[in-house]
C-alpha cells in the first residue's frame, strides 16, 4: 500500500480492478478545502488516458512488474505466441492484449520486451521503436505531382500500410517507427 504522497511518474498501480500507469501527476493545495492530487493514467490493458482526482493521503496499492525479453514465434488464429529467451518457456497473447496497431510490425523472430504483473500474467508488450520491413505493393511515383514532397501508401510485407515518400518502390526495405506507423528512411 502507498499513498499519494508516493506517486511518480511511471508507478504502476491497481485501481478499480485494473492496473494503471501514472503518466503525471500534480499535488494541489487550493485555498479552501483539503489538499488533493490531480492524476493522468494511463489504462495497461488498452493503452487509453484518463485524468482522476484523488485526496490527499489517499491509499492505493502498488504494483511490481518484471520486464522479461521475449521472441515472437508465430501466430495461430487470434492468438500471438512468445517465448521466453532464458526459460523457453512459450506464452499465448491475445490480439487485444497486444494492441490492433502493435500487430502490424510484428516479425518472425522479433526480440520484444513483455511486462509481467506479480500473479505472472503479461500486462504490456514493447516493441522495438524502429523495425525494417520490405514494400511489397505500392503506386509508382510521378515526379512532380505535388508542390512540396508528397506521399503515397505503401503495403508493407505484414500487411501494414505506411505512407511513404513518392521515390519508394516497391522491394524497398524501409525503416518505420512502431509507435507513430511513420516512415523513417531506407534502410
Amino acid at each position: 500500500m502507498a499513498t499519494t504522497a508516493d506517486f511518480r511518474n511511471g508507478l504502476v498501480i491497481r485501481w478499480n480492478g485494473e492496473l494503471y500507469e501514472i503518466v503525471s501527476f500534480q499535488h494541489v493545495k487550493p485555498g479552501k478545502g483539503g489538499a488533493f492530487v490531480r492524476t493522468r493514467l494511463r489504462r495497461l490493458s488498452d493503452g487509453s488516458i484518463q485524468e482522476n482526482t484523488f485526496r490527499a493521503g489517499h491509499t492505493v496499492d502498488i504494483v511490481r512488474l518484471s520486464t522479461r525479453e521475449m521472441q515472437y514465434l508465430y501466430s495461430d488464429g487470434n492468438l500471438y505466441y512468445f517465448m521466453d529467451t532464458q526459460s523457453f518457456d512459450q506464452v499465448p497473447l491475445t490480439r487485444e492484449q497486444l494492441g490492433d496497431q502493435r500487430i502490424g510490425f510484428l516479425q518472425e523472430n522479433m526480440l520484444v520486451k513483455v511486462q509481467f504483473d506479480e500473479e505472472g500474467n503479461p500486462v504490456t508488450v514493447e516493441l522495438p521503436p524502429v523495425v525494417e520491413l520490405r514494400v511489397v505493393e505500392t503506386e509508382p511515383g510521378v515526379r512532380g505531382d505535388t508542390v512540396s514532397g508528397g506521399s503515397k501508401p505503401a503495403k508493407l510485407e505484414t500487411g501494414v500500410v505506411v505512407q511513404v515518400p513518392l521515390f519508394v518502390d516497391a522491394g524497398t526495405v524501409i525503416k518505420v517507427d512502431t509507435r507513430t506507423g511513420e516512415y523513417l528512411g531506407r534502410a
